[in-house]
């Protein structure tokens, strides 16, 4: 069992900057890519950004440039930096892990919203 506990997030200007962590329970060499997905108000949930072990990162469109997903393995954790905010990027976001096992697990999400 993996338990993924997000923080960091809150309510910013756009422009702004927030940064999400999301820690992980579990050895983070048993985990394989972390990812951050967001659901914004009446939209399904979207891939933010991804991370594998090895540190090779993929992002949405949307999010290139402003935002960066890192990872720290002897922390278990994975960050969101998020920069120049823009008000659609409110959303509630959440952390996944995918383990060497094959199962994904999701955080509970926590709340970015961004004010014009």
């Amino acid at each position: 069992q993996v338990q993924l506990v997000e923080s960091g997030g809150g309510l910013v200007q756009a422009g702004g900057s927030l940064r999400l962590s999301c820690a992980a329970s579990i050895n983070s060499f048993s985990i394989n890519t972390m990812g951050w997905y967001r659901r914004a108000p009446g939209n399904q949930r979207e891939l933010v950004a991804a991370i594998t072990t090895a540190g090779s990162t993929n992002y949405a469109e949307s999010v290139k440039g402003r935002f960066t997903i890192s990872r720290d393995n002897a922390k278990n954790t994975v960050y969101l930096q998020m920069n120049s905010l823009k008000p659609e990027d409110t959303a509630v976001y959440y952390c996944n892990a995918h383990t060497s096992s094959g199962l994904l697990y999701w955080g509970t999400g926590t709340l970015v919203t961004v004010s014009s």
